[in-house]
């Protein structure tokens, strides 16, 4: 079952024994929290694995302006860009040198294929996610509703148990990685 942004947020409070929300704009405590910490929680949990379901690819349009410095073009990023994690010419998603600044994309190829972690929508996270999602959501939420540092910190380590998991079932939906472009496979003729 696909879950909302809401509903993601009610599971962990829920979890720590607190009234649930109806939305983020509800007067509450608990709603305030929610909208103030889900956001970049989210992005974060988000940003810190190369999650599959997360992984997307794009072509980025040139922009005109050159980058001042090092690099002769720049790009601009995804609107929904969360971390890149590689960029090449448009026949092959990596290679490139690059820096990423502000919401550009600096190099020195005319064209620029970019790999990278996007914020999707939360009906397209995988039930291991959301466990994930929401263990760290009550985990973060616990210590501005409950004072409790101690139950916070269990939280946070059943939240990190819980990251864990899911990093192993996600890394386990993909071909393992195969060492390519090695100079001592290379010389092996």
């Amino acid at each position: 079952m696909a879950l909302t942004a809401t509903d993601l947020c009610c599971r962990a409070l829920i979890t720590l024994g607190a009234k649930p929300i109806t939305g983020f704009d509800d007067a509450t405590v608990e709603a305030d929290i929610a909208r103030h910490l889900y956001p970049s929680l989210r992005d974060a949990l988000l940003s810190v694995h190369p999650w599959r379901f997360a992984t997307m690819q794009a072509n980025l349009p040139r922009l005109n302006q050159r980058p001042e410095g090092d690099y002769g073009h720049a790009f601009q990023l995804p609107p929904d860009f969360l971390r890149a994690l590689s960029a090449g010419q448009p026949d092959r998603g990596r290679g490139l040198v690059y820096r990423i600044s502000g919401q550009r994309l600096e190099c020195n190829a005319e064209a620029v294929l970019l790999t990278y972690i996007c914020r999707p929508d939360e009906s397209g996270f995988p039930p291991f996610f959301d466990l994930a999602l929401i263990a760290r959501l009550a985990a973060e939420f616990c210590l501005p509703l409950t004072e409790s540092t101690t139950r916070a910190q269990l939280l946070h380590q059943l939240a990190e148990a819980e990251f864990r998991r899911a990093k192993t079932i996600d890394s386990q939906q993909d071909e393992p990685g195969r060492i390519e472009d090695f100079s001592l496979v290379e010389v092996r003729g």
